[in-house]
């Protein structure tokens, strides 16, 4: 259940980062952080998530479905 929400957590930061770096790109001012900023930070989160579901699904906390056929 907790990696579920910390799957959940990750995502949401990285679509707030997304829009985070739209509104950045689109008001153009040089004194506020570059854009490419809050695009690494969507980059981290997402390689934290793939690593994170990588160690779960070896450790045995969660389980993938099985193949429909």
């Amino acid at each position: 259940m907790y990696i579920k929400i910390i799957a959940i957590a990750l995502l949401a930061f990285m679509v707030y980062n997304l829009f985070q770096a739209l509104f950045i790109m689109n008001k153009n001012d040089p004194e506020k952080p570059s854009m490419s900023k809050f695009i690494g930070r969507r980059v981290m989160a997402s390689v934290v998530l793939v690593l994170l579901l990588l160690l779960a699904l070896l450790t045995g906390i969660i389980t993938p479905n099985p193949r429909p056929f």
